[in-house]
């Protein structure tokens, strides 16, 4: 990773470099703990060359004006307000939307897809339960007395 001198950083902060490098060195802040001290020493060395910013009340009242007059010359005359309002189709309204809903329920269920989606997950869940009556341990304990078993007989088999 290359690394900047205070020079450099002092070119920065004075505004003396090209977009292309403004935009590499602040980049390379993101990932340079290091340069990050050049850049602040360098900041503090021409504190006395950056413009001074005044009192901060002041300034945050004066651009909170702007902003308020700007907002103040945007507001949209109210004959061209109600054409905005019209343009809002129906198919946007919440009426609209409860009407579907409703219809497509009474479809459904005048076809009967709600009855046999019912019979159908009674029918997985029966499925189901009965699958899960044997437990693992049951299992594990059958497997190990059928393999007993097994052993068993090959010692008589063997015996005789």
């Amino acid at each position: 990773m290359k690394h900047y001198s205070l020079d450099e950083w002092m070119k920065y902060v004075k505004n003396e470099v090209d977009d292309d490098t403004r935009e590499m060195f602040e980049d390379h802040l993101y990932s340079c703990d290091q340069c990050l001290d050049l850049y602040l020493l360098a900041v503090e060395e021409a504190e006395d060359d950056l413009p001074v910013m005044g009192d901060e009340l002041n300034f945050t009242d004066m651009v909170m004006s702007k902003v308020q007059n700007q907002s103040q010359a945007i507001i949209i005359p109210f004959p061209e307000q109600k054409k905005l309002e019209k343009k809002k189709t129906v198919h946007k309204t919440a009426i609209f939307h409860y009407a579907v809903a409703a219809a497509m329920t009474l479809l459904l269920m005048t076809t009967g897809v709600f009855q046999s989606l019912t019979q159908y997950a009674e029918g997985v869940k029966s499925t189901n339960f009965q699958e899960k009556k044997n437990s693992v341990t049951e299992g594990l304990v059958d497997k190990t007395f059928a393999w007993m078993d097994s052993l068993e007989s090959n010692n008589k088999e063997e015996g005789k």
